[in-house]
């Protein structure tokens, strides 16, 4: 019934959607943590305990002191089967090329990281010229940089730039320095690898290394490596999970979207054959059973078509990612056969969830009565899809509200995604009702032009209610996805930048320049008030492992508190914050419940202990106590305590009230400039991931309106005949189904839009509600017109092509005749 022409359009849209489900669920399964390659020749590691913290998916780990992992090393080293246990220590460290640091992929943390040379025993890069490093001041760097055994050259260092010779060359980037040098510039040790005896066996080496650490560290073996791999290719795979996920999770749903809607508009066609069907005694059982046999074929046939296109992009598409920023450079195709089967799956699944509503409605057709209906009556929609509609649509109004009064960005913008996805298929259930009052709108009874043409182009869409519906839904979600999700990424990205400009006091700002931020001579040089991150580790949830990292700032007390307008102190006092115990603590930090300026919180009379990144333990009295949203981190330390126990620690940002000269690996820029940079790097990062959602649902709108439309101009040859015989001339006949398409499209245009600006208006309120102040919406009229004219150029291509040929071709049979 129906045939493989009519289908072509759901046929097309299973294939693309089981295409990029199964590209996005290969690619999700290739996404596994890697063991490190400078850990890669230890079969058994020892790793410092695991801390624990809700806000951060990657928790750094607690590192051992100097003199216990000289003890674990002693211990480690003597176990049977053994040869060797070399502690792993890591610190920051850059060559000078020309007077600054070289510019590197930004995805290679390992270009501006040094370890000690023992390290290499453990895996990574190999020496290929040269000697190793015996002593201070020698150094091995990688033979890319073009220097030679025997030059100088100039490391940069947390504490400034220092000279070293090169005395050897590696195949990789890094730099390797004396055991006895890496031990001042990282004497905290968080990993320890053990290189195995031949013929050793590392479960019993791996069993008795657990004795010997008891609960004070992990022994990974084989694949549990990977948990090792560095923070920031952890966090850069988290964000391929979420976009990989947030495409197959789109894919899916918009393919059921567009295929049902190819399937309803495909059913509504042949109202007349159904009916005749049921005439000749075909029970509603039977049709229904008809329209899910045709959709297993449709949904099987494009699974494999879907799975064999989504194998051929999957390898392009993997490079992509690892380009832009989404996976790791460690990053690794693998072709595990969980993914084929779930798209293999999915294709049939999708189509028959698509054809269910088409189904129904099929079934319920009458043998007489509908074949006595016109072509063009159309009965109201049926009290289920308005029920359905009408749940779907309030459902969408609960979670934006639920976006408007979210506290946390994250589960905000997914209730947003969630109330468009609710609303989009609410309103397109609802669709044939909006028909008339909005055709009204468009088109008014009065005009002074459009004469014939308006009046049949407005009768027709009034009267096929539900065929103008059904044709402009594929333009509805088109547009509220795309202006939703570039709305949402460009309104929050302003206001993030407003409430970072609003907490500073200056003019401008001295920034890292090709580096991971600034040592100490330059921002010595610079003066202002200057921020040192670090972290330190404090008792945590008892339930958990017992250990929460906290970010700790090093900080001049005077100089902070005038470029800080947010400060707000509740308790103690600021100028407190004085030699190499003393702290000062956020509300949340500690333990207090009122946050919020003006409250009152009590100064802790316990010390608070903390351990620093050098492993080591030290009792804390805290000074002072304020507002969560006064710190850009949870508590506040000397500055030189914080160097004391972080020899790497690099410094962020200083913030100037005058430009400055910037030394080597610094620039300065005027604060609105730093305000707009400083999440640079994410802000890109998410507006790629916005460009690959508005390319799915856009192009799924393509094939959905170019389908629907197509299908649209083979049923209505008749009516284009019957209008030419009426004494029409073909251009306006033609200009008679453009006009159709074009409000077609603007009907699906204003509904969509519709749907965006509630979800968008949701989501200013819930950023008002975290930045406690207005917020501006910023309505992305670009994208909005990109794509309103692109789905009007498919529709007119879709609609008036088939339509010219239709002519042509009546016009040729004419003249032969």
């Amino acid at each position: 019934m129906l045939t493989v022409r009519r289908s072509a359009g759901a046929f097309v849209a299973v294939a693309v959607g089981v295409a990029l489900v199964f590209a996005s669920t290969l690619l999700l399964a290739s996404g596994r943590p890697s063991t490190p390659e400078r850990l890669a020749g230890a079969a058994v590691v020892v790793a410092s305990p695991e801390a624990y913290s809700p806000a951060d998916p990657f928790p750094p780990t607690r590192p051992w002191s100097s003199a216990r992992a000289s003890e674990l090393v002693a211990r480690l080293a003597g176990l049977p089967g053994v040869a060797a246990a070399v502690p792993d220590r890591t610190f920051y460290a850059q060559p000078l090329v020309a007077g600054r640091p070289p510019a590197t992929d930004g995805q290679r943390q390992d270009a501006h990281q040094g370890h000690g040379w023992s390290s290499t025993r453990l895996g990574g890069p190999r020496l290929t010229a040269g000697t190793p490093p015996r002593h201070p001041g020698e150094v091995v760097v990688d033979a890319a940089l073009g220097l030679r055994p025997g030059d100088p050259v100039t490391l940069l260092t947390a504490g400034g730039p220092r000279a070293y010779t090169v005395t050897g060359l590696l195949d990789a980037p890094g730099v390797h320095v004396a055991d006895e040098v890496a031990a001042t510039l990282a004497p905290g040790v968080g990993v320890i690898g053990l290189v195995l005896a031949p013929g050793a066996d590392p479960d019993r080496v791996a069993a008795a290394a657990r004795g010997v650490v008891a609960g004070d560290g992990r022994v990974l073996t084989g694949a549990e490596r990977g948990r090792l791999e560095p923070r920031a290719d952890a966090r850069t795979r988290w964000i391929g999970l979420q976009v990989l996920t947030a495409t197959a999770a789109l894919a899916g749903f918009v393919t059921v979207f567009v295929v049902a809607a190819a399937f309803a508009y495909a059913v509504a066609q042949r109202r007349r054959e159904l009916a005749l069907l049921r005439a000749v005694g075909a029970t509603p059982r039977q049709v229904r059973r008809m329209l899910y046999r045709h959709a297993l074929v449709v949904g099987a046939g494009g699974a494999v078509v879907g799975l064999l296109v989504g194998a051929a992009l999957a390898p392009a598409v993997g490079r992509l990612l690892v380009d832009v920023g989404f996976e790791p450079a460690t990053f690794r195709l693998r072709y595990p056969l969980w993914p084929v089967a779930v798209s293999l799956v999915a294709g049939p699944v999708i189509a028959l969830l698509a054809v269910w509503a088409a189904s129904r409605r099929a079934a319920r057709v009458r043998p007489l009565a509908a074949l006595r209906e016109s072509a063009v009556e159309q009965r109201p929609i049926g009290r289920l899809r308005a029920a359905a509609g009408g749940l779907l649509v309030a459902a969408g109004a609960a979670l934006g509200l639920a976006t408007a009064t979210s506290a946390d960005a994250q589960e905000g913008a997914s209730s947003a995604l969630l109330a468009v996805m609710a609303l989009v298929t609410g309103a397109a259930a609802l669709a044939p009702v909006f028909v008339g009052p909005l055709v009204r709108l468009l088109h008014p009874p009065v005009r002074r032009r459009g004469g014939a043409i308006g009046l049949l182009v407005r009768a027709g869409a009034s009267t096929a209610t539900r065929r103008t519906a059904s044709t402009a839904a594929p333009v509805l979600l088109t547009v509220a996805f795309a202006v939703l999700v570039s709305g949402m990424v460009q309104t929050s990205t302003a206001v993030y930048a407003a409430g970072r400009l609003s907490a500073v006091n200056a003019g401008w700002v001295l920034l890292p320049d090709r580096a991971p931020g600034l040592a100490d001579p330059a921002v010595a040089a610079a003066g202002g008030a200057s921020v040192l991150p670090t972290t330190v580790f404090v008792a945590g949830d008892p339930s958990a492992d017992g250990i929460r990292p906290l970010t700790a700032l090093g900080v001049e007390p005077a100089a902070f508190a005038t470029a800080n307008r947010a400060l707000t102190v509740l308790a103690g006092s600021l100028s407190d914050l004085r030699g190499d115990d003393a702290v000062v603590l956020s509300a949340s930090a500690a333990g207090a419940s009122a946050s919020a300026a003006g409250a009152t919180a009590a100064l802790p009379t316990r010390p608070y202990p903390v351990v620093f990144a050098d492993g080591e333990r030290v009792p804390l009295r805290v000074v002072a106590v304020v507002t969560d949203d006064s710190l850009p981190g949870d508590l506040l330390l000397p500055r030189a305590a914080v160097r004391a126990h972080d020899p790497s620690a690099l410094t962020s940002a200083v913030y100037l009230t005058a430009p400055v000269d910037p030394p080597a690996g610094a620039r300065v820029v005027d604060v609105a400039t730093w305000a707009a940079e400083a999440d640079q790097a994410e802000d890109r990062l998410v507006w790629l991931a916005t460009l690959l959602l508005i390319a799915v649902t856009a192009g799924y709108g393509g094939i959905a309106v170019v389908n629907t439309l197509l299908a649209a101009a083979a049923g209505r040859a008749a009516d284009l005949r019957l209008i030419r015989l009426a004494g029409a001339t073909r251009r306006q006949v033609l200009r008679l189904v453009a006009a159709e398409s074009a409000l077609v499209v603007a009907l699906g245009a204003l509904l969509g839009g519709a749907v965006a600006f509630a979800g968008l208006v949701s989501i200013r309120a819930g950023l008002a509600e975290q930045a406690g102040a207005p917020v501006d919406l910023v309505v992305p009229w670009p994208v909005v017109g990109g794509v309103v004219g692109l789905c009007l150029l498919l529709a007119l291509a879709a609609s008036v092509v088939p339509a010219w040929r239709l002519l042509r071709r009546g016009s040729a049979v004419r003249a032969g005749g």
